[in-house]
């Protein structure tokens, strides 16, 4: 894959079919979206391409906005590139691209700069000031330009009654924590990088030395409160089978909200160390006990079930 920050680099570019959107986790319709225009590439002997942006618009216009993100921008290219894609455009979401009417991108961005012949639309996708137009203007414009406008079908994931997206996504991973089911979406376990810190050792304290995670980036999501199983790589590890506890400790009477990884059969010192998490499945929610014993022996049976999750994924 040959990534584009530059328009002005991509003048010697062939014929392509492309897709474009934010692509933010790179989910289960994104990856439909893109499969729909690399087959009509293939069909026609253009090249693949896709169009993303390298911030959300409302990072341009919302005085202090805070972007909860599913992946960074790093991460996005990283999926993109293991679909097969022979090109990737990073644009950068400025007041020149902003001010553009869609049919101003098309002729300008799409048709004159990146030689786009095939344009494959998400069926829920507006781009272009305003974000006024229809499908239906999208094709015309694209029969003006001899672009070809078609647009995807949308994926709705099993067990769902409605099309897999981004804002579903952010609902499941930030209110309910539902890690197997946001996996089924995205195709991929939600991920979250951090460095290890030094903590209160009140799991030490009960039988289960954790480790004291901070986020690297602070737009992504952080899921919901309670206890998961997780695999976690370390500086760049194998991953491990690991429990990860997120929330304010209300047994302790906690008021800060931390995340804390336990790394089944692990001995050593992370303090320091690069930590990948990937969230597999929720156990529970997080809960008050009325003791530390009482929550020691829920723990218990929280390892319990995460041995048996990994078993049964590992069979």
């Amino acid at each position: 894959m040959e990534i584009f920050y530059d328009i002005k680099d991509t003048m010697i570019v062939p014929e392509c079919a492309a897709t474009i959107g934010v692509f933010d986790g790179v989910h289960a319709g994104h990856r439909q979206v893109i499969k729909q225009m690399m087959d009509e590439a293939q069909q026609h002997g253009y090249k693949s391409m896709v169009i993303t942006f390298d911030k959300l618009p409302q990072q341009l216009f919302v005085p202090g906005f805070q972007a909860q993100l599913i992946t960074t921008l790093d991460e996005k290219i990283q999926l993109l590139g293991e679909l097969g894609i022979d090109y990737l455009v990073v644009l950068p979401f400025d007041m020149q691209i902003a001010q553009l009417t869609a049919r101003e991108f098309m002729a300008q961005i799409l048709h004159e700069r990146l030689n786009v012949k095939a344009l494959c639309i998400g069926y829920d996708n507006q781009f272009g000031r305003g974000r006024m137009e229809t499908f239906g203007d999208y094709v015309e414009y694209g029969k003006a330009l001899n672009i070809h406008v078609f647009k995807a079908m949308e994926v709705c994931p099993d067990g769902f009654d409605v099309p897999v997206s981004s804002s579903l996504i952010r609902h499941l991973i930030t209110e309910e924590g539902k890690a197997f089911e946001v996996s089924q979406m995205l195709k991929h376990y939600y991920k979250l990088t951090g460095r290890v810190v030094a903590g209160e050792h009140i799991g030490t304290g009960l039988g289960y030395p954790t480790a004291n995670v901070v986020p690297d980036n602070a737009e992504k999501l952080i899921p919901a409160d309670g206890v998961y199983a997780v695999l976690a790589s370390i500086d760049g590890s194998e991953p491990m089978q690991a429990m990860m506890n997120i929330g304010k400790r209300p047994t302790f009477n906690g008021k800060q909200r931390t995340l804390e990884v336990n790394i089944l059969d692990f001995k050593g010192d992370l303090y320091g160390k690069q930590v990948a998490i990937s969230f597999v499945k929720l156990v529970r929610l997080e809960q008050h006990f009325s003791s530390a014993d009482e929550l020691k022996r829920q723990i218990e049976k929280d390892e319990v079930l995460i041995r048996d999750i990994f078993e049964k994924i590992i069979k």
